[in-house]
């Protein structure tokens, strides 16, 4: 198929949370889209919220170096950078004002197949605020057209 045209998907995603030494687990199966533009692939979807709020619009970039952003808008905005073994500090944009806080990518892995179109990313991070962490998380998104 080819990318540079976006392709439908189905996607999965499952996030595991462990704060406090309580785990979470949030489930989304939705419809998307997967692009590639040059050398970045980029998949999009649309997350709605338990509230009934509007949806957040998610974009997963997979950059060639195998960095991957996630980036998150809405009400609140957010734009998460990972990459194997590095920390990166960003922002969390809410109607209250900016929070700052960083990750640590303790995992991280991305496979894509051509027939039919399907990958897979999965991320282990560590959420943390200037002087304290906030949790751990374990993202796992399949799809497949």
């Amino acid at each position: 198929m080819d990318l540079t045209k976006g392709v439908p998907v189905s996607i999965h995603l499952k996030t595991e949370v462990n704060q406090n030494d309580e785990w979470e687990e949030f489930l989304f199966d939705v419809k998307g889209q997967v692009i590639k533009m040059g050398e970045t692939l980029y998949i999009r979807y649309k997350e709605e919220q338990e509230d009934n709020s509007e949806p957040v619009s998610v974009t997963m970039k997979i950059f060639p170096d195998g960095a991957i952003q996630l980036v998150r808008t809405g009400e609140m905005r957010t734009r998460l950078k990972f990459v194997y073994g590095q920390k990166f500090e960003t922002s969390y944009k809410t109607p209250y004002g900016t929070i700052f806080f960083s990750t640590y990518t303790k995992d991280l892995h991305f496979s894509l197949t051509d027939q039919p179109t399907a990958g897979k990313i999965t991320i282990a991070y560590d959420l943390s605020m200037p002087d304290q962490k906030i949790g751990s998380y374990h993202l796992l998104l399949e799809f497949s057209a």
